[in-house]
């Protein structure tokens, strides 16, 4: 009999869409919700269990009791204070051997997260593998299309959020007409399209850009858009979200695409040819 996939599972809809596309496929899934942020409505129709983010033996010994290789990290957890994880003897030890990366950037400590898991034996997935029909395409995904100045601010945003990533800040950023209104950083998307009504310029409106970061670890934390991005990004008075597709997940892409069409705001897939444009 196949292995269950196990799913490491934060909030959103992501973690159930996965469970959903294994059993599609014949597969089976064990999840494990992170205590205070998986929603466990979502979740109830397969096993599971719900352990603190710190409870790294418990977490561990069910994942191996349910037989379980493959493991996919999914869906958002706010990275808490050290002094409020509380770790049980196995996570002390597992923190230890994260080292400094969890003083870092997002990326440099899912990265060591992804390492240390596998030195335990496990096999880490990206979420993309699973649903691919939710990383979008490339070129326009409705009836608006953007135009040369949001082609623009599209190609800005690219610079930026490299550069930014990098550093391992963010994965978006705002421009209208070359202006960088802002970039996202620990406050994530939402809070970040909330600062920039009152930073709006006169003119047409800017664009949202998510992409991966330069050497992004795929398989933990990829770019995420949905219908209430393109709703907030509508309220903010920007003309559209432009993704990298590929690199990106859609939590509902039939519904991104219709929400983008009653809205008036375009939904625009970034190919590789535009992100490998040197100074872009």
């Amino acid at each position: 009999m196949e292995r269950p996939v196990g799913i490491l599972a934060g909030g959103g809809p992501l973690p159930a869409q996965v469970a959903e596309a294994v059993t599609a496929r014949g597969g089976q899934v064990f999840i494990v919700g992170f205590q205070d942020f998986v929603d466990l409505p979502r979740i109830a129709h397969w096993p599971h269990k719900v352990a603190r983010l710190a409870a790294a033996g418990e977490i561990l010994a069910a994942l191996r009791e349910a037989g379980c290789r493959d493991l996919v990290l999914i869906g958002p957890v706010r990275r808490p204070a050290l002094r409020d994880l509380r770790p049980d003897a196995e996570g002390a030890r597992l923190l230890a051997r994260i080292g400094r990366a969890l003083f870092g950037g997002d990326d440099g400590l899912l990265g060591a997260v992804v390492r240390v898991l596998g030195e335990e034996g496990f096999r880490i997935r990206g979420a993309h593998e699973f649903l691919d029909r939710s990383t979008g395409r490339v070129g326009t995904m409705g009836r608006v299309a953007p135009d040369a100045l949001a082609m623009s601010d599209i190609a800005r945003g690219i610079a930026v959020v490299r550069a930014l990533g990098a550093l391992d800040v963010g994965q978006g950023c705002v421009v209208q007409d070359n202006l960088v209104l802002a970039v996202e950083a620990l406050e994530g998307t939402d809070a970040m399209l909330a600062r920039c009504s009152a930073l709006r310029q006169p003119g047409p409106g800017g664009v949202l850009v998510k992409t991966l970061k330069p050497g992004q670890e795929k398989r933990a934390d990829m770019p995420t858009i949905g219908p209430r991005t393109i709703e907030n990004t509508a309220a903010t008075g920007l003309r559209g979200v432009a993704f990298e597709a590929g690199g990106t997940l859609l939590t509902d892409p039939d519904a991104c695409v219709a929400r983008a069409d009653a809205l008036g705001v375009f939904l625009y897939g970034i190919g590789p040819e535009m992100m490998a444009i040197k100074g872009s």
